[in-house]
């Protein structure tokens, strides 16, 4: 209990700090969404991000440097995450490692029903629960930044991922307050993703991206970045996934979203 007041004493007295004007500099430069958000919405984001930064890591990787400009774009987009919400600012995590480009991994893939085969994938993005690490590439991390409309975001992405850790499991389920929260979160995400998978499977074209019909984590993940990124076409194809998002981040991406309005040019 102690220990627990000290750390959110520590929170508030950094949220409550002037933020240095070279990073809102460099935020208001990078990250597009930002200038669409109330000014109550950005004065907390900006002191989610001071926590953001004090409390995590950053590395580089393959002969990359860490400035300011990563540490601050990375921070801005995660904590969009977190606000309007009592959390814990992502409590599995601890570093994050950043590549200048794709990186590549090594990765068994099964060909056959005894025969694998072994072999090198580029990646954006990956995180993981056990490893308290979550890997990011800088080049989809400044254009995820830039775009705030494409549907493609590897920073929301990745920090869902970390959000569905906080129940302890990787499930697509985040940290829900009730029991009826889980219900209903469940029965929705549980229809929505089936339809994922049809669609898939069919060739039907989708908003949400297909990656998403892998498995109940990674629909998690690429709703998440429909919710934030083209919110006005996830209401209207998708109203019942958007109002369970909304629900939980207790957001309404459509008012500041950069996603143009149907019948606009």
């Amino acid at each position: 209990m102690i220990l627990e007041f000290l750390k959110q004493q520590r929170r508030r007295r950094l949220r409550a700090r002037q933020f240095p004007q070279e990073w809102l500099k460099l935020i208001q430069r990078h990250v597009v969404f930002f200038h669409k958000l109330t000014v109550s919405d950005r004065a907390e984001l900006l002191g989610r991000i001071q926590v953001f930064l004090a409390e995590k890591r950053f590395e580089g990787c393959g002969g990359f440097e860490i400035t300011d400009e990563v540490r601050v774009t990375i921070a801005a987009q995660a904590c969009l995450l977190l606000l309007h919400r009592e959390t814990d600012y992502f409590p599995h995590l601890l570093t994050i490692l950043v590549y200048p480009l794709t990186y590549m991994v090594q990765e068994d893939h099964r060909i056959g029903e005894h025969v694998w085969e072994e072999g090198t994938v580029g990646r954006l993005g990956e995180t993981g629960r056990r490893m308290g690490s979550l890997v990011l590439s800088w080049g989809a991390v400044k254009h995820g930044a830039a775009d705030p409309s494409d549907g493609k975001n590897v920073v929301l992405h990745e920090f869902a991922h970390q959000l569905d850790y906080e129940n302890h499991a990787a499930d697509g389920v985040p940290g829900l307050a009730t029991r009826e929260q889980q219900s209903a979160w469940s029965e929705v995400m549980r229809t929505e993703f089936a339809s994922l998978r049809a669609a898939d499977e069919s060739g039907i074209p989708t908003l949400l991206d297909t990656y998403g019909a892998t498995d109940p984590v990674e629909f998690f993940a690429v709703s998440v970045e429909a919710f934030f990124e083209q919110p006005r076409a996830l209401r209207a194809r998708h109203p019942r996934l958007y109002a369970e998002l909304q629900n939980y981040f207790q957001q309404d991406p459509v008012a500041y979203s950069a996603e143009p309005i149907p019948g606009e040019v």
